[in-house]
């Protein structure tokens, strides 16, 4: 049985008091008298069908350092993984670490449902970690996770159908639209703008200068000029011609019409790298995202490593974390992956160095925009993902689009002005 964590916050702050002191090893787990780890820990990895192998080969590999000690490895989807643990959670079935979204952070913390870290063996090197990947583990002045990947979107593109068509890599939006008739006559359309998935508007939203939310001040800002406009130059690339688009299975869609060479042209990240890279080797090239009328740029992203407040396993869930968030394994990660580390000191080491695609996405990281980190930062994204089907499908004007996202947003932020 795992030990409650309560419904309320009064709750939740005796039992996180209760386990910082017990350290987790009077529950079968922790360190035994002779000072080696032991117990059982389970880990919820939420890295997709490309990645998990490798995750669960590392988390494996653990137990040959700590002979005493059994990870139970769990793959959870992605879709359903921050509801599957705040469900657990609240029945007091909660794995002992869970690999959780950046936006994921602020969500559990507020809820009491992660461990403070700031003390434990699981925080070591704070320095080391980018602080951008740093700031997604912060919650009210606490640290709430380690940082394990970072991303951020980048345009992919078939150098084969370039070459063809004759058209240079585009910058902007307006030269994806003007490389339409090059297109045309290899019978390729330009680009697959996936409008599922509301991560892959954000590009649209920051390059017209535009922004979800201003945080500091607590307004919603979705709705303003700037981001109306991002919603009419999303709506423009689908009705020139110049993009395909969808409102369902948008990935496996845009996976599949860029590797029958359908599309020229993607927006992804490191995730997409391998499946990308098999299905057109050599012709694969890697671009900043096109920038709309003020700006290029795209959004920040990543995942953590966050501990269950009420483990019974405390200590070796804290060094399970340090172990999964090492420069060693980080290291491992990027090479068997082509994922993005979050410790500068590994982007030191000469095989990343020698990673074409990690060496790309590196500067684009460091003036990649960082989202709300706010419990309600992962809410964000139902709202704008009806908004844009509403206006991908006919139902609603970019105007009407970007104001019935505000006006969600309005509801959800009750709290704002």
């Amino acid at each position: 049985m795992r030990r409650s964590i309560g419904t309320t916050a009064v709750v939740a702050a005796l039992t996180l008091a209760a386990t910082a002191c017990g350290g987790g090893g009077d529950d079968g787990g922790g360190e035994g008298s002779d000072g080696e780890l032991s117990g059982t820990v389970t880990f919820w990895d939420t890295s997709g069908e490309t990645e998990k192998d490798v995750f669960q080969a590392v988390a494996e590999d653990f137990e040959k350092e700590h002979p005493n000690v059994t990870v139970e490895y769990v793959n959870v989807g992605f879709s359903d993984a921050q509801n599957r643990f705040k469900n657990a959670a609240g029945a007091n079935e909660a794995p002992d670490i869970m690999r959780t979204e950046v936006a994921w952070v602020a969500d559990f913390a507020s809820l009491g449902y992660l461990y403070p870290l700031d003390g434990t063996a699981a925080v070591r090197d704070q320095g080391d970690y980018l602080e951008s990947a740093w700031a997604s583990t912060q919650y009210n002045g606490e640290t709430y996770a380690v940082p394990q990947v970072t991303d951020t979107l980048a345009l992919f593109y078939n150098k084969a159908l370039l070459d063809e068509a004759g058209v240079e890599v585009p910058e902007t939006l307006q030269d994806v639209k003007d490389s339409q008739g090059a297109f045309e006559d290899i019978d390729v359309t330009p680009m697959y703008a996936q409008g599922d998935d509301p991560y892959y508007f954000l590009p649209f939203l920051y390059g017209e200068g535009g922004d979800l939310l201003d945080v500091e001040a607590e307004e919603v800002t979705v709705d303003d000029e700037a981001g109306v406009a991002a919603f009419e130059a999303f709506q423009d690339l689908i009705d020139s011609g110049a993009a395909i688009t969808d409102t369902s299975e948008g990935n496996e869609n845009k996976m599949r019409s860029f590797a029958e060479g359908e599309v020229a042209m993607i927006v992804g990240g490191p995730w997409s790298l391998g499946e990308a890279s098999e299905a057109l080797g050599d012709d694969l090239g890697v671009a900043p995202v096109p920038g709309g009328s003020q700006a290029q740029a795209a959004p920040l992203g990543g995942w953590n490593y966050g501990v269950y407040a009420g483990t019974p396993n405390a200590d070796t869930s804290f060094e399970f974390v340090r172990y999964m968030s090492s420069p060693e394994v980080q290291q491992r990660i990027t090479e068997e992956l082509s994922l993005l580390p979050t410790r500068t000191s590994v982007y030191e080491q000469s095989s990343v160095q020698n990673n074409e695609m990690v060496q790309f996405f590196r500067p684009a990281v460091d003036v990649a925009h960082e989202r709300p980190w706010i419990p309600e930062g992962q809410s964000l994204f139902e709202p704008l993902r009806v908004s844009m089907e509403a206006m991908l499908t006919g139902s609603a004007s970019p105007e009407d689009a970007a104001g019935d996202t505000g006006d969600a947003y309005r509801d959800l932020l009750e709290d704002w002005q």
